[in-house]
């Protein structure tokens, strides 16, 4: 069945998103604020919840159209072929959000899709009332100036839920964010990587699940699992590629470190559950301390081309001013100390990027808007000075 999907992404994460289905082989129809709409099929809504790393959710989009009346609201909905993805036995929660729009009540509107969809699959069932006792599609409404696009959710939790976060610390990043920040960034499996200030461990175990090409929603379970319109066998052979997909032969170099000795337990707690523990070194440390060479990471050198990523702590993550300004000293000298290394940083303070130019005389390479939940934050980006091409030797 041909199917029209909606990957939903974080405010400046589209474009990372869109890579990530074009890489899985789908056209995309059309990329939006928060949202990258693609055709596909069965087999698509399973691979999508396995692989995407950075979208929220998987959607099916059932339709959209123009409403100011709960009449009209009423009909447009009842035309929509529900049938096509709702069994009779299904369950058919609604939920939605109303922006600019004429019919601004949520409940009302909520309550309006639920009778005309129950309306519509009654005719077509030939049922007075549907019994509702089987797998449950979530239907979701987006209207934004009295115009509805009808959704049903295939994933369930949202995939930023991988199954591995046992122990958390205050202001955890989230980890399909921290996923685009791997993505962003210059790093691959043969180049080394540091988080300075790892907390939980977010950004050091999804790098080392993209580097042994780990598919994010192995260890889970999605709302369209249980749908009847997904043979079983589907489920069965995505599940299978995935897992033989993955590569345990390749060495890591992924080092993640933290001043609070718990932040470093649950990073081991989380990674192990993960399955990457043995590819990252965790140790309690203050960065301030910290620079490339000397030991950490092990045999490598500040001359030698590295990435650091890390979610700076800002705010009730550490305290008082005094602590943060320290920490982007200490930055300013590693970032002017150490010009082959490539430094990734996301914070809420958007007084960091001054502060290293005052230090170092360099503004960020690239600045990114991106939204850690509900908190803006701004990605600076400082790249590595490139690496020199080899020259040619006369007659070569």
């Amino acid at each position: 069945m041909k199917l029209e999907l909606v990957a939903t992404a974080t405010f400046g994460l589209e474009a990372v998103v869109r890579r990530e289905i074009e890489a899985l082989g789908y056209k995309i129809i059309k990329t939006e604020d928060g949202r990258v709409t693609y055709m596909g099929d069965e087999r698509a809504a399973v691979r999508s919840n396995l692989w995407l790393r950075t979208a929220d959710r998987v959607y099916i989009r059932m339709g959209e159209f123009h409403a100011t009346t709960f009449e009209e609201l009423f009909q447009q909905t009842k035309g929509i072929p529900w049938e096509d993805i709702i069994p009779v036995s299904g369950r058919f929660p609604v939920s939605g959000g109303s922006v600019k729009s004429v019919l601004h009540s949520v409940p009302a509107c909520q309550s309006i899709v639920n009778k005309a969809i129950a309306a519509r699959l009654g005719e077509f069932y030939c049922m007075d009332r549907l019994p509702e006792t089987g797998a449950e599609y979530r239907i979701r409404f987006i209207a934004h100036k009295d115009n509805f696009l009808m959704l049903i959710d295939t994933s369930g939790a949202g995939l930023h839920k991988r199954g591995y976060r046992v122990s958390d610390v205050a202001a955890p990043i989230k980890e399909t964010l921290a996923a685009a920040l791997v993505q962003l960034s210059f790093y691959r499996k043969d180049r080394v990587l540091v988080d300075p200030c790892c907390g939980s461990g977010t950004i050091p175990i999804e790098a080392a699940m993209i580097a042994r090409n780990i598919a994010p929603g192995l260890s889970r379970n999605f709302a369209c699992e249980d749908w009847e319109m997904i043979p079983e066998d589907i489920w069965k052979e995505e599940k299978k590629l995935a897992y033989e997909a993955a590569d345990f032969e390749s060495e890591l170099s992924i080092t993640a470190m933290d001043i609070d000795k718990r932040a470093v337990r649950a990073a081991k707690d989380n990674a192990d559950e993960a399955g990457v523990a043995d590819d990252i070194d965790f140790i309690c440390m203050d960065m301030n301390k910290w620079e490339p060479g000397a030991g950490i990471p092990k045999g490598v050198s500040k001359e030698e081309r590295g990435v650091v990523i890390s979610n700076l702590p800002y705010g009730k993550r550490i305290g008082d001013d005094k602590s943060i300004r320290q920490i982007y000293r200490h930055l300013a000298e590693l970032i002017k100390d150490c010009p082959n290394w490539s430094f990734f940083l996301i914070t809420s303070d958007k007084e960091l990027e001054k502060f290293i130019d005052k230090e170092t005389g360099r503004k960020a390479d690239r600045r990114r808007k991106l939204y850690n939940g509900t908190i803006e934050t701004q990605f600076y980006q400082y790249h590595g000075a490139k690496p020199e091409k080899s020259k040619k030797v006369n007659g070569d």
